[in-house]
């Protein structure tokens, strides 16, 4: 979907704003200061991802592999909770020196922060990588087990349809499914599943014909600029998810609908 001007003469409904991995533009991502950094934008959602330790906790991480956050070899997968937690994640490759001593996030941190915060919603992500390693059904349960406190205000989202529709079945109240590509298998998917939410990078959409209709809410990524999130809203995506959540909720045309001028 290529972004395109906001006729000035149309009224904007503004669309959510979701934290992606917190305030990630200027945070470790995933991490509880990211987070916690988003709550206090005043973002009124989270999106963070979860991973599997070798031992069967689930942690906030979006890569198994270390590398990139923590500049450390090594895979979550493999190891136990007592060397996760050993784990700098202060991403010093993007952030500088800025961070020192962020550790990994246990899923159980980011659910009392949540407890904290009786008004924001979490779009929870359930990684691949653990889904493929552990299996649907050790993941789905553990996570749900851990998400209770909040469950009612949490989507549970994944690539792999299998997973939410497991999440589903398990007693999930909204679920999301993350659109790995644009095809017509992926849509016959989409309206078995009837997920509430549907994600998807909005450069995969088409401009002809667009968003497909159905009985779920579009969650469009990775948005940094309020024209680009304006002109996604009037193509019929309610939500867009953005790293930049201070900068995106500093524009005012993000905090309500009004004629632009």
């Amino acid at each position: 979907m290529k972004p395109f001007p906001v006729p000035s003469n149309v009224s904007v409904k503004p669309p959510e704003l979701i934290a992606h991995r917190g305030y990630a533009l200027r945070y470790p991502e995933n991490t509880l200061p990211s987070l916690r950094a988003a709550i206090r934008a005043q973002a009124r959602y989270l999106h963070f991802d979860v991973q599997m330790t070798g031992d069967g906790v689930p942690v906030v991480l979006r890569d198994a592999d270390l590398w990139r956050t923590a500049g450390v070899a090594g895979n979550v997968l493999d190891m136990s909770l007592a060397e996760v937690m050993q784990v700098e994640v202060n991403e010093t490759d993007r952030l500088g020196s800025r961070f020192t001593s962020v550790h990994i996030p246990l899923l159980g941190e980011a659910v009392a922060l949540l407890e904290e915060h009786p008004n924001v919603v979490a779009f929870v992500e359930l990684k691949g990588a653990s889904v493929n390693r552990f299996g649907v059904e050790p993941v789905v349960a553990r996570v749900l087990e851990v998400l209770q406190p909040v469950l009612d205000r949490c989507v549970v989202i994944s690539f792999d349809w299998l997973a939410i529709e497991r999440a589903r079945e398990a007693g999930a109240p909204a679920v999301g499914w993350v659109l790995e590509e644009w095809c017509e298998e992926a849509r016959a998917i989409a309206e078995r599943l009837k997920p509430e939410y549907l994600l998807c990078d909005y450069r995969m959409v088409p401009d002809d014909p667009g968003l497909w209709p159905g009985p779920w809410r579009w969650a469009l990524y990775e948005v940094i600029d309020p024209e680009l999130a304006l002109a996604l809203a009037v193509a019929g995506a309610e939500f867009v998810e953005t790293t930049a959540i201070k900068e995106m909720l500093a524009d005012r045309r993000m905090l309500t609908s009004r004629r632009r001028r």
